[in-house]
């Protein structure tokens, strides 16, 4: 084999290592950076699960103080149930907050509700307030149940 084709295979070796070398060292930058995404996401997974849970123990000991209307609760407790233990919404007792909420689901709220007319507002909420009555005991039995939950 002549020599200039011997330096010219090992020059072409060297050039296919070099290159090799800096496509792996692109993937391990890539990769660790993946993983810092990975890590990131599930501490702000963590931390947001935390907060929702806190934020159920603090509706549970409202509605307990009697500091929130039954229906507002249902809805919210609801809502954070969906994202935290969505199967806890058709087991008893916690089958309630589901209830309440396809019954009060058709009503205005925020600016809708100052938006409607005041008769129809003040109907929306006898409706509401039958709806809370009825299903009251339930509430509360659900809310006790639901702050011995671990979630």
């Amino acid at each position: 084999m002549p020599q200039w084709l011997q330096w010219t295979l090992i020059i072409g070796g060297l050039i296919a290592s070099a290159l090799l070398v800096r496509f792996i060292a692109g993937q391990s930058r890539r990769l660790k950076a993946h993983r810092r995404s990975q890590e990131k996401n599930e501490s702000f997974r963590q931390e947001r699960h935390a907060s929702m849970v806190e934020s159920l123990k603090v509706l549970g000991m409202a509605v307990e103080a009697e500091q929130m209307e039954y229906s507002e609760a249902c809805l919210r407790i609801k809502g954070l149930l969906d994202h935290v233990k969505p199967e806890l919404l058709t087991q008893p007792p916690f089958r309630v907050f589901q209830e309440v909420h396809d019954l009060l689901q058709h009503m205005p709220t925020h600016k809708a509700r100052q938006d409607t007319d005041t008769r129809f507002v003040e109907k929306m909420d006898r409706e509401r307030m039958a709806i809370e009555e009825a299903h009251a005991d339930r509430i509360r039995e659900a809310v006790a149940a639901l702050r011995q939950q671990n979630l």
